[in-house]
C-alpha cells in the first residue's frame, strides 16, 4: 500500500512539474501569447510598410511620366515660382498665432 500511494505522490507532482513548466516555462502558453502578440505587431508594420512602399512606387512612376505632377510637386516641396508670381512663407508659429485669433 505504501509503495502505491508513493508512486501516485511522484506521479502528482510530476505532473505538476510539467503543468507550470506548461504554463510558465520557456516554451510555455505565456510565452506563446508574447510571442503571437510581437507576431501581430511585426505583421501590422509589415502591412504599413507594404502599403508605404506602394505609395512611393506610385510617386516615382507619377514623377517619370506626368509632367504636371513633377511641376506641382517641385512648385510644393522647392517652393519654385513662375516669374510672375510671388511666394508667402509662413512658419507654424504664425499660423498658430493667426489660428488662436480667431482669424481663418
Amino acid at each position: 500500500m505504501f509503495g502505491r500511494t508513493f508512486i501516485l505522490v511522484i506521479v502528482a507532482l510530476v505532473n505538476c512539474v510539467l503543468f507550470v513548466r506548461m504554463i510558465w516555462g520557456p516554451t510555455g502558453l505565456v510565452e506563446y501569447r508574447e510571442l503571437k502578440r510581437e507576431y501581430t505587431n511585426i505583421e501590422e508594420q509589415i502591412a504599413n510598410i507594404d502599403s508605404e512602399n506602394l505609395a512611393l512606387s506610385r510617386e516615382i512612376r507619377l514623377l517619370q511620366s506626368d509632367n504636371s505632377y513633377m511641376e506641382k510637386v517641385i512648385r510644393q516641396r522647392l517652393h519654385y515660382v513662375h516669374d510672375n508670381e510671388i511666394l508667402y512663407l509662413f512658419d507654424d508659429e504664425m499660423k498658430q498665432r493667426h489660428s488662436h485669433d480667431g482669424k481663418n
